[in-house]
């Protein structure tokens, strides 16, 4: 392999283990599979247009053309000319794709669905960094300043990826861009000749290569990556190094003064919260007449690293005509059926499903998903509540104190999974909540003096301008300076019960919005809201509302006061609210709901569900190689005919003056190029190694000369002589006095070195092929000039050589063979 086509496969895997990077940000691998595929052919092309070899500028305007092209045919095939070749409709395709991706990367949490705007945005990147890494390292051979592409590449990755094993990703990036340096160093040290090769030698005792330099490189490459990564833990004013964990929150801060971390997911809710004009996100009309308890519950969060809560990942299944009943809830809980429509604005583009909870039945339209265990619906391949009505039948139950302060205890899996704390929470968690809960003789008063510490008797102010902080000791500054709003006070209750062994959770959606004189209720972005959600066997997963000035307190806790809710009338008929079905370019959930994973994506798409998503990766494979080659193999004619010329000119410029008597007539040896016999004398092997290559050049000219003249229209007459082929190429071709010249000086050189007692090489014989071919094309009509362009008839050499090829392999495997066969025992001889 060269030097040069090493180092195109280096730069090609140095920008694939860069983009490992991206995958934890979407939850599925087969963009990667197809990023992987265009981006070989994208280096493929640009290795055959340096083979060619095209001024380096045309080279980088090839790779990109290809590129556009192979983006057109797997994205907007269906917009551009024959599948591949872009137009206006089909970069308004790219435009309207790469929309979508921005609004789906600020709407998912991660991992995120594939949408075909974050495969777009995904594919395409890594195709660009993988074309500016190609053109630094191979093209303008410089591997060095590649590095700056991959580090943006795997940058805006950690950054979006929140640093989740960002060292590993960053080990990967980094091997990879260290693979391209030495690479870079031993296609240069290798061009140095033996200096360096002496410390190794081969089993033929002949140097091995340019070892000690390289094996040095890899060292010191080694140590600089061992600096970079273990330097900055040591020095205390860096804040770490790579292998320290990045800070997760979201705000500007550090951490420090009052802010809390595990906000992380739903931060955002502070910017809704303090929006200037409270939109309408979500219009309901309910059967219930008491909307204290209407809260429109969207995802529950039941996942907890110390830092941060969110969903934990799950297996979905499609919407059950009812909902089974919830988990927990016994018979003798009394409980009345509530029946809501809600109907979402257009510019609230939600993939979870608000529902007032447990709901124990839906009617949607659309592709929605039922995940069992949060009792919630998701969207499915990309749908969204964006314009959406839907109706909901609910239950609302109705526990009295006495039912949960005499909850026996709950099922010892549920129990383990959901009162898991890592050992990061900080002590002060569990010893506060222990102190707050001294006197409760049962959880269910442990979770009411939680509430009450929070909502009314420990200090706290509620505060929607505290920023997000990051570290484990994030509660315990909330703790502290008790300032925050519902995310603070929802996750700091939801930690403290699991410290107590109550089963704890964490819900997310809206408080109850505001009655209208119509009848129905608004819910506006303001109403967005947290709220734990703790477990009591025979009564289920139970609302409590910690805090202060938001939502309503429960009346089941207040033991004082029992629960006495009437039965419900039956629900009346809701009015018609759909809305306008025209579309909006606006969508609430782009900042609001990507920090609050409310968006959809955090929950796997069941194996079983609909196929009308993304095509598959190998189907998108086998279009693109299908579309590449329909593209290239018209070229391949005129791109093999320009490389021969490249090589066969090229080589004209080592010819040089062979040793006396080194090129000559004698004792017979193949050598040259294109099939022409070159003798050679009995003379010195150095010697006569030089007469064969001098001849060989001069012969390569002789035939891209005749194979000029044959591209215009003179075909070769191979039974001629030099001389008089020159002289047939003179009379077809017309040419002046000077082009004659040059051909008869060609022809001359031939006769030399195949016939002249003492020959000698001539230089500068290139020159005088080019003068041919501009004489031949000067005097050619224009569709001649295109076919000799585009078609040249001396192309059909390459068939003959694989001919030749194909016989000859075919003639070296039945030697072979002969050869075994005659090597056997003559006992093992068949016959």
């Amino acid at each position: 392999m060269s030097g040069q086509a090493r180092m195109a496969l280096c730069a090609t895997a140095a920008t694939l283990m860069a983009a490992c990077a991206l995958l934890p940000l979407v939850d599925q691998v087969s963009w990667f599979l197809q990023a992987a595929v265009l981006l070989a052919i994208q280096a493929g092309v640009g290795a055959a247009a340096r083979r060619v070899p095209l001024a380096r500028p045309l080279t980088v305007t090839v790779q990109a053309l290809v590129t556009l092209m192979l983006l057109t045919l797997v994205f907007a095939r269906e917009n551009a000319f024959i599948g591949m070749i872009p137009g206006p409709d089909a970069f308004l395709r790219f435009a309207d794709l790469l929309e979508q991706g921005t609004q789906d990367v600020g709407r998912y949490a991660i991992p995120a669905p594939l949408s075909d705007g974050i495969e777009l945005m995904l594919v395409g990147g890594v195709l660009v960094i993988g074309l500016a890494v190609d053109v630094l390292a191979v093209t303008f051979r410089s591997a060095a300043p590649a590095g700056l592409p991959l580090l943006a590449l795997y940058s805006v990755a950690a950054g979006l990826s929140d640093g989740a094993g960002g060292w590993v990703w960053f080990l990967i990036a980094a091997a990879g861009y260290l693979m391209l340096l030495l690479a870079e160093g031993r296609d240069r040290l290798s061009q140095w000749g033996r200096v360096f090769g002496g410390a190794r030698r081969g089993p033929g005792g002949e140097p091995s290569g340019p070892v000690a330099p390289v094996r040095a490189g890899r060292r010191i490459g080694v140590v600089a990556l061992g600096i970079a990564l273990a330097v900055p833990l040591a020095l205390p004013t860096m804040n770490g190094g790579l292998l320290d964990p990045a800070g997760t929150g979201v705000g500007t801060g550090s951490g420090g003064g009052g802010t809390i971390s595990a906000v992380n997911p739903l931060v955002s809710l502070r910017d809704s919260l303090n929006v200037e004009e409270d939109r309408t996100v979500l219009t309901t009309r309910t059967s219930t007449g008491d909307l204290s308890g209407m809260y429109l519950r969207i995802v529950s969060l039941d996942d907890f690293d110390g830092t941060t809560w969110k969903p934990s990942r799950r297996n979905i299944v499609a919407v059950p005509d009812d909902l089974p009943t919830p988990a927990g809830l016994g018979p003798d809980i009394r409980r009345a059926e509530v029946r809501t429509r809600i109907a979402a604005s257009d510019s609230y583009a939600q993939d979870w499903l608000p529902m007032p909870y447990p709901p124990s039945g839906v009617k949607v339209d659309g592709n929605w998903r039922y995940e069992p265990v949060g009792m919630t619906l998701v969207g499915d391949h990309g749908q969204t509540t964006r314009g959406a009505t839907y109706e909901v039948t609910s239950l609302d139950v109705q526990p009295t104190a006495d039912q949960l302060a005499s909850a026996p205890e709950p099922p010892s899996a549920l129990q383990r999974e959901f009162t898991q704390v890592p050992g990061s929470l900080p002590g002060i968690v569990s010893r506060t909540a222990r102190q707050i809960t001294a006197d409760a003789k049962n959880p269910y008063e442990q979770a009411v003096a939680l509430q009450e510490h929070f909502a009314v008797t420990g200090g706290f102010q509620y505060d929607t301008e505290v920023q997000a902080g990051s570290g484990s000791q994030a509660i315990a500054r909330f703790l502290r300076d008790k300032r925050g709003f519902c995310v603070h006070f929802s996750f700091a209750m939801a930690s403290m019960a699991r410290t107590l062994g109550i089963p704890a959770r964490v819900a997310v959606g809206f408080a109850p919005g505001t009655a209208q004189a119509d009848g129905t209720v608004t819910v506006g972005l303001r109403d967005a809201h947290a709220w734990p959600e703790l477990y009591f066997e025979g009564v289920g997963w139970t609302r409590f509302e910690p805090t202060p000035n938001r939502g309503s307190t429960p009346t089941y806790t207040q033991p004082e006061v029992p629960s006495s809710i009437p039965d419900l009338p039956e629900a009346s008929r809701p009015a018609d609210t759909a809305p306008s079905a025209e579309p909006s370019t606006s969508a609430s959930c782009a900042d609001q709901d990507r920090r609050l994973q409310l968006c959809g994506g955090a929950l796997p798409l069941d194996p079983g569900s609909s196929d009308d998503g993304g095509r598959p990766w190998y189907q998108t494979a086998g279009w693109t190689l299908l579309g590449v080659a329909l593209v290239v193999l018209p070229l391949l004619p005129m791109l093999w005919r320009l490389r021969r010329r490249s090589v066969r000119l090229a080589s004209a410029g080592h010819t040089g003056a062979a040793p006396p008597g080194a090129l000559g007539r004698g004792r017979g040896g193949e050598g040259g190029g294109d099939g022409v016999a070159v003798t050679t004398l009995a003379v010195e092997p150095d010697e006569r190694h030089a007469a064969e290559v001098a001849a060989g050049h001069v012969l390569a000219v002789w035939r891209e000369l005749t194979d000029t003249a044959w591209d215009y229209g003179i075909a070769p007459d191979d039974a001629l002589t030099p001389r008089k082929a020159a002289a047939r190429i003179v009379r077809l071709g017309h040419l002046d006095d000077q082009t004659t010249r040059s051909v008869h000086r060609v022809a001359g050189a031939v006769e030399q070195v195949l016939f002249a007692p003492d020959p000698h090489a001539e230089a500068g014989l290139a020159d005088e092929v080019r003068r041919l071919r501009g004489a031949l094309r000067a005097r050619a009509g224009r569709r001649t000039r295109i076919r000799a362009v585009l078609a040249p008839r001396s192309a059909v050499r390459a068939v003959w050589d694989l001919n030749d090829r194909w016989l000859a392999m075919k003639g070296r495997v039945a030697t072979g063979w002969a050869a075994a066969l005659a090597r056997r025992p003559f006992g093992q001889q068949s016959g």
